[in-house]
């Protein structure tokens, strides 16, 4: 597992995200055989017959710059240009270093997008002591790490959330109408960044985003690194035994797609092994007071096993409120 990374579920090489009927999003288009992840590619960013016009990436009250540390400032993503360096970022993560299974467009553009990004908010990472080249422009401080955020108003009113492509969110939906959910993906951090200040900064973005939209609870999905849910037994099982989520908030794998997460009893699990075997993203949401839902999925496409998230801001561990404020300002800028 590349460590500080959650892409968030793609399906498993499918035309279309799981759930979501192609004929909703593109009419007849899908039967001249066009990928949805490369329409996504060559429309954004410019106009579409798909996406006509991007979504304001303005949000009111909110200074796009959220905080920094030294050189590495976070802040969300006003333009189209930032979110194709976003999407370049997680090309070269998930693509590059992971060995995911690119679509011929993602091939050409070296770039990971889909239909998604119009609809999200993107949290950006950069290091202003360090310089992207690009033949025939001006420098322009380096892309380090990303987050992708979908506010349940924006998945209602377009795709629905993304994790639903692999989890059955409908029962967690019903037991918290009315609550404000906030879904995170799409996230990766370049590999000399992969550091305690990188990860701080993105969660301080989180957070002050977080406040300001008043959530109640993040959800989405976190990747294990390999296929085959035998050799993941030991860190499956822990989180299956230990860390499941309660009821309400507890999504369930799709039929079909459902792998069992109990792979081992509790008895037979050592729970200081499990935690040495879980990637380092997970063992920070559990740090936060995350809990995990049932079943595991198998995404042959990106060579994961990916498990669902959920954290109600509710059930964040207090020294956590104090380390980052109850009002954002630790790294505020």
């Amino acid at each position: 597992m590349v460590p500080f990374l959650t892409r968030g579920p793609s399906g498993d090489g499918r035309d279309a995200p799981p759930g979501i009927p192609l004929a909703r999003l593109l009419g007849r288009a899908a039967e001249g055989g066009i990928h949805l992840k490369d329409i996504g590619q060559k429309g954004f960013g410019q106009t579409s017959r798909l996406f006509p016009r991007l979504r304001h990436f303005e949000t009111p009250g909110l200074d796009p710059v959220l905080g920094r540390i030294g050189s590495l400032e976070v802040r969300l993503a006003t333009t189209p240009k930032e979110i194709k360096r976003a999407q370049r970022l997680r090309y070269r993560v998930f693509y590059e270093e992971m060995a995911a299974i690119p679509t011929g467009m993602a091939l050409l553009k070296r770039r990971d997008a889909d239909e998604y990004d119009a609809v999200c908010d993107h949290l950006l990472v950069i290091d202003h002591d360090a310089k992207e080249q690009t033949p025939f422009r001006k420098p322009k401080p380096r892309v380090v790490g990303t987050y992708r955020l979908l506010r349940q108003e924006q998945a209602d009113r377009h795709f629905g959330f993304y994790t639903a492509g692999e989890y059955d969110l409908g029962p967690v939906l019903e037991a918290n109408a009315g609550k404000r959910l906030l879904e995170l993906g799409r996230s990766c951090v370049l590999k000399p960044y992969r550091t305690k200040r990188t990860v701080e900064l993105l969660w301080h973005g989180i957070w002050t985003y977080v406040l300001h939209h008043r959530i109640d609870a993040m959800l989405g999905c976190a990747s294990l690194e390999g296929t085959d849910p035998d050799r993941l037994a030991l860190p499956l099982s822990f989180l299956h035994h230990f860390a499941r989520a309660p009821e309400g908030w507890r999504a369930r794998a799709l039929p079909g797609r459902h792998v069992a997460m109990d792979r081992l009893s509790r008895e037979a699990i050592d729970p200081k092994a499990a935690l040495h075997a879980l990637p380092p993203l997970i063992k920070g949401y559990l740090r936060v007071g995350a809990t995990f839902g049932d079943g595991a999925v198998v995404d042959y496409q990106f060579g994961t096993t990916d498990v669902f998230v959920v954290l109600p801001v509710e059930a964040i561990a207090k020294r956590y409120i104090g380390h980052f404020g109850a009002e954002a300002g630790r790294h505020a800028a």
